[in-house]
C-alpha cells in the first residue's frame, strides 16, 4: 500500500468511527426519553401480574401475541393482536365472553386461516378465564397512544388501514 493510499484509509476510518460513536449516543438519547415515556402499563399489582402471566404462559397466549413488548416469535408472524393496552380498548366482561365462546370468531372476526385463527378456551376453569379477562382488561395505555393502540388492532385484524 502507498503512503497517500493509507493516509486516505486511515482518515476514512476515523470519519466512520466518529458517525458511528455519534449515532450509537443519539440512539441512546433516544430510548432514554422514549423509555420515560413507555404508554402501555397495568392496574394489576406485581403479584396478581405474576399469577396472570403464569396462566397467560401456560394457555401459550404468547405463541402468537406479544406483550410488554417480548420478543416475537415465528407464530407472531400472523396477525395476532397485541395485547399492550388492549384493556384500554375493551372490558372485563367482553373478554370472559370471548375467551368462554366455543367460536370467538362469531365475537371477534379473523382474516386468518383457520388454523391459526383463536381458539376456544371455553374448557379451561372458569376461574382461569375470569382472571385472564381481569388481566386482560387491566392492560392499559396512556390516553395520548389510544388512537395507535385502536389502529395496531384494527389493522391486524382486518388488513385494511385504519381511518379514524
Amino acid at each position: 500500500m502507498r503512503r497517500g493510499e493509507k493516509g486516505i484509509f486511515i482518515v476514512m476510518a476515523i470519519i466512520v468511527g466518529a458517525a458511528m460513536v455519534k449515532r450509537m449516543v443519539e440512539n441512546e438519547s433516544v430510548n432514554t426519553a422514549r423509555d420515560r415515556e413507555i404508554p402501555f402499563y397495568t392496574t394489576f399489582s406485581k403479584a396478581e401480574n405474576e399469577k396472570a402471566l403464569d396462566l397467560i404462559r401456560d394457555n401459550h397466549c404468547k405463541e402468537c401475541h406479544s406483550l410488554w413488548g417480548g420478543a416475537a416469535t415465528m407464530m407472531q408472524s400472523v396477525p395476532a393482536p397485541r395485547l399492550d393496552g388492549i384493556g384500554s380498548i375493551r372490558d372485563e366482561k367482553w373478554f370472559y365472553a370471548y375467551l368462554s365462546s366455543s367460536d370467538p370468531q362469531s365475537i371477534l372476526p379473523s382474516r386468518m386461516k383457520p388454523e391459526f385463527r383463536m381458539p376456544s378456551y371455553a374448557k379451561i376453569p372458569d376461574s382461569d378465564r375470569q382472571e385472564i379477562a381481569k388481566y386482560l382488561s387491566s392492560l392499559k395505555v396512556k390516553n395520548w397512544y389510544l388512537m395507535d393502540t385502536r389502529k395496531a388492532e384494527y389493522e391486524k385484524l382486518t388488513g385494511k388501514e385504519f381511518h379514524p
